[in-house]
């Protein structure tokens, strides 16, 4: 999902198309951008441009003030803890991945002997290193 995300934000809109897309006034998406539920972009004359993820977030916003009657403060807080759901899974994905690879490095590592409960440490070329010292 994250390379869709990057590349549907690689695309800006100016606010008046966000506007339109979204099905909003122009208006209503500066105060949001006020208030904090969306954060466009910003040319470096201060004009805002706002991404295929912002538009999506800003008919989310229409849509639970309008169907489901949740007030802008309860919609912020809606949208933060969406956010937060959101970093905590990329961050277990990365941590379950690290977890795979020590798991595989480990079982390249080590070696069990058959019939034997002893656990013996394989080091590439330590018996080589053992018999040239000798």
């Amino acid at each position: 999902m994250a390379s869709k995300r990057s590349s549907d934000d690689a695309r800006t809109f100016l606010i008046s198309v966000a506007a339109e897309l979204a099905g909003m006034h122009a208006q209503t998406l500066r105060t949001y951008d006020r208030l904090g539920l969306v954060r466009p972009q910003r040319t470096s004359g201060g004009g805002r441009r706002y991404s295929q993820h912002d538009v999506d977030l800003l008919r989310e916003v229409q849509r639970l003030s309008q169907d489901e009657g949740v007030n802008l403060a309860g919609i912020k807080r809606i949208i933060e803890l969406t956010n937060q759901v959101e970093a905590l899974q990329a961050r277990l994905s990365e941590m379950a991945q690290e977890i795979e690879e020590l798991r595989a490095r480990q079982r390249r590592d080590i070696a069990v002997v058959p019939k034997s409960t002893a656990v013996v440490v394989w080091q590439p070329g330590a018996a080589r290193r053992r018999r040239q010292s000798e």
